[in-house]
């Protein structure tokens, strides 16, 4: 069953304006966007200026002889 099938997103729309009627929900969207894209900007920053973490399996281990 696949979550955003076109039934499933009028129902959730439908109850979205239910429940903060038709003046709120344009201002509802428009902050989650804005949200949305904040939240991309700012990982898309940390991915850029921290280098990929090595997991343990790739690291060398030291030979204690």
């Amino acid at each position: 069953m696949d979550l955003l099938s076109p039934i499933h997103l009028i129902v959730l729309l439908v109850v979205a304006l239910l429940i903060f009627g038709p003046k709120r929900l344009p201002e509802i969207g428009s902050g989650l966007g804005k949200s949305i894209r904040a939240f991309k900007a700012s990982m898309d920053g940390e991915m850029a200026k921290d280098p990929p973490a090595v997991s343990s399996a790739e690291e060398p281990t030291p030979h204690s002889h």
